[in-house]
This record gives C-alpha cells, structure tokens and sequence, in this order.
C-alpha cells in the first residue's frame, strides 16, 4: 500500500517539485497540493493522507497553527515542517505543535523522501543542522539544571528573592542577616552559575523553571 502525502506550500514552483519526486516513488502517492494555509485547513482532514509536507511561512496562516489545529483532528497524520527558518523559535514551536519532523529547504530531494518513509514510520526526520540545535538546547539545558542543583538552599532562596526585583537590603531584611551576607551568597550564586551579573543568574533560574 503507498504511502499517502499532501503538500502544503505557497511557492508553486517548489510545491511542483516535491509533487514530481514523489510521484515518482512506487511506495508514494500524491493525493493533495495546497498552496496556502487556509484551504489546506479546510480540505485536509477530508483527504487524511499519511504525511503532510508543510511549509511554515504560509501568506494567510503559519504553518505552525495549523499543525496544531489538525493534530488535534489527524492524530493519525505525520506532519514535517519543510521551510527556510532555522532559528530555536520555530523549531520548538514546530515541534511543540505536533510536528513529527524539521527538514530545512535545500535538502535534496531523497532527503526528503526518506523522510517521508522516516516519518511514516514513526520516526523524527530532522535537517542535520536542526538536530544539532536540538540536541545543543537539549545539553544546554541539562548543564543549567546541573548548575542550578550546585546552590545551597539559602542561595536558591536569594537568588528566587533577586528575581522577584527585591534589592539586596530588602532580601538582607527579610532573611534577617546583614547586607554582606547577603553580597556572598550572591558571589556563591555567580561563581556557581558561571555567570557575571544578575540578569545572567536570573536567566539560568527561568531557564530551569
């Protein structure tokens, strides 16, 4: 049984050339071509294909929305993202939406083939240069936890007090010590968090939220 895939991209000449390789696998069918966002909304569930290709940067609606509206509804459809953009943002929001792949545009084409079968098959096909900054993020994060655990309770609990916006007299007087106390634990903080002022400290806490 082939596999069913639909396209959803605004550049016709691209949207073309992925109908065209496709069409020429023996394991693969074409069954729809969108060329905005807001017909591939309306018609897509009534096709049900396996795969969707779908481009981000949509004129009328992000690609990323509706990923999200339709994994709702096509729980059974895998959707790769196929697009220009490389930044954090869009890749996680990608993915966060529902997205079962990342494959920047540009890869040759039994890239992009294989990603198909890839994803068909349960599989996360990603460009190699976004599952570097995946896996960059993924050890970023890991090394922010790691550093974060390094603080005493006490430094946790001025550093939690700095990122409310209280001053150094005020958390002082509130955990009832001395200013200098105070001044450090908040050296402890930087040295331990690798960081050199209170914005950086303060990031490595979100970060870690």
């Amino acid at each position: 049984m082939k596999i069913t895939v639909a396209i959803v991209e605004d550049d016709k000449n691209y949207n073309q050339a992925l109908q065209k390789i496709i069409a020429f696998q023996k394991d693969m069918e074409c069954v729809a071509q969108f060329y905005n966002g807001k017909s591939a909304l309306l018609e897509l569930e009534n096709t049900e294909p396996d795969v969707v290709l779908m481009d981000i940067q949509l004129q009328d609606v992000s690609g990323i929305d509706i990923v999200f509206q339709l994994t709702e509804t096509m729980p059974q459809t895998k959707f790769i993202m196929c697009t220009s953009f490389e930044d954090e943002e869009k890749i996680f929001s990608a993915l966060r939406a529902g997205a079962s792949g990342y494959l920047v545009k540009g890869e040759p084409m039994e890239k992009i083939i294989q990603a198909i079968q890839e994803a068909h098959l349960g599989g996360a096909p990603m460009s190699f240069a976004i599952a570097k900054r995946v896996l960059q993020h993924f050890q970023e994060s890991k090394v922010t936890v790691q550093s974060i655990a390094l603080l005493t309770v006490t430094e946790r609990e001025v550093l939690e007090l700095l990122a409310e916006g209280l001053l150094y007299k005020e958390i002082a007087d509130k955990k009832c010590v001395a200013k200098d106390t105070i001044k450090k634990h908040i050296g402890n903080i930087y040295r331990k968090l690798q960081v050199n002022n209170k914005i950086e400290a303060i990031n490595k806490l979100n970060h870690k939220n």
